[in-house]
């Protein structure tokens, strides 16, 4: 395959959140890591809530250098008490919460008939239950404020369609874009929007530890699992970036109106054409 040669864009922050709190959740690396850094950049005070407390913190004190607040939360997005501890934390330290991102998330590959009950269970918990729990979290503390707010959901590119060997992760991304419609529609009246990213494949930790799993599930090499199962259907053979998702969750963020809600963006170099 021919790769498209694309140049090298420097994104500028034109878009504010100036005065704004966000809480990303497994934002200790990866995506997450990458979108609060960008919120940062447009002015926004960042919860970085992960299970990695020590990661977490180390990714805050970095994002406060750039001039905001920052706070570390060690928070598990599956444990209800956990999470709305952690949210009465955030609003007493930092106030009520204006955009939630809620990225935490794992994957477990294998195929159905081997797939353990407790693996698909565990799954689920972290991206339905974690999705819920930390959304309702938020829109009690957007309601209250009566400043409206903004909720992104992280999808998936497997949001919209299936692979291999990723039974409850495309079952827990499609129920994602199902309880972004909801609270969307709930949230219109008091000026909260809710919307999903769903990425291609992005180069993180968590896919590349799927790399060398699907090669021995589907027992094929490595750099096959990247260019003829990964990336075969993208129109340049490229993975999608943190920062590409990044800029997306900051457009997102700080739209003005309900006229952006219930909305999934696909952001995978053509993998997924709507």
């Amino acid at each position: 395959m021919t790769k498209t040669v694309t140049p090298e864009v420097h994104a500028t922050t034109s878009l504010s959140l100036k005065g704004k709190l966000a809480v990303v959740t497994g934002a200790a690396s990866g995506l997450g890591k990458r979108i609060a850094e960008v919120f940062a950049d447009a002015g926004a005070n960042v919860v970085i809530a992960d299970m990695q407390l020590d990661a977490a913190q180390a990714t805050a004190d970095a994002i406060s250098r750039k001039g905001v607040k920052t706070l570390a939360l060690a928070m598990d997005v599956t444990d209800e008490a956990a999470v709305d501890q952690g949210f009465d934390q955030i609003q007493k330290q930092l106030g009520p919460v204006d955009i939630l991102v809620s990225n935490a998330g794992i994957q477990i590959v294998a195929p159905i008939q081997e797939f353990k009950f407790s693996d698909w269970k565990k799954l689920l918990a972290v991206h339905l239950d974690g999705g819920f729990l930390t959304s309702r979290a938020a829109v009690r503390q957007m309601i209250a404020a009566k400043r409206g707010g903004s909720i992104i959901f992280m999808g998936s590119v497997h949001s919209k369609e299936a692979s291999r060997l990723k039974s409850p992760y495309v079952t827990a991304k499609h129920g994602l874009e199902g309880l972004a419609k909801v609270i969307s529609k709930e949230g219109a009246a008091y000026g909260i929007r809710t919307n999903v990213i769903c990425p291609g494949f992005v180069r993180t930790p968590l896919v590349e530890k799927q790399i060398p799993e699907q090669a021995k599930e589907l027992g094929i090499s490595e750099e096959d699992v990247i260019q003829n199962v990964m990336l075969k259907d993208t129109v340049d053979g490229e993975f999608t970036t943190v920062d590409d998702v990044a800029q997306v969750a900051l457009i997102f963020a700080a739209f003005p109106s309900n006229a952006l809600t219930g909305q999934s963006l696909v952001v995978s170099h053509g993998w997924f054409m709507q």
